[in-house]
């Protein structure tokens, strides 16, 4: 993929029970501000919130199929969760180019996911490497 400086992506998806449940299966977060409602209700949250890795599990997705694309594999990350995130909320990723090393496929983008309010739950930066395919 030929990329620019300012290229952005997006990719949504819905929030669900199921992929929490699943997420816990796969990595045992059984947190119970994920799965008790009345553990939740005396947080700040108020009610179940996501594990972190399914809200940055997105940007896998955007990075590693859409931009910059398949073969594409995380060097480093720099997040900062600012909101929440709910069981039901769909949330809105998009990568934008801020570097594109000179020599090697390496890219930094700048991270920011939004919930269905639009309110930023998640920002920050990312470096990428784009595995070079043999023809």
């Amino acid at each position: 993929m030929n990329l620019k400086i300012g290229q952005k992506a997006k990719r949504s998806m819905k929030v669900t029970e199921k992929q929490i449940k699943m997420y816990a299966e796969l990595t045992g977060d059984y947190n119970p501000i994920h799965f008790n409602e009345e553990f939740a209700a005396k947080t700040k949250f108020k009610k179940l919130i996501a594990q972190g890795g399914i809200t940055t599990g997105i940007l896998n997705a955007i990075v590693g199929m859409d931009m910059p694309g398949p073969g594409t594999v995380f060097l480093s990350k720099n997040f900062k969760f600012v909101k929440p995130v709910y069981i039901g909320d769909t949330i809105t990723a998009e990568v934008k180019v801020l570097k594109i090393h000179k020599t090697k496929p390496v890219t930094q983008l700048k991270v920011t996911i939004k919930n269905k309010d639009n309110i930023v739950v998640l920002e920050g930066e990312t470096w990428c490497y784009t595995m070079p395919t043999q023809e």
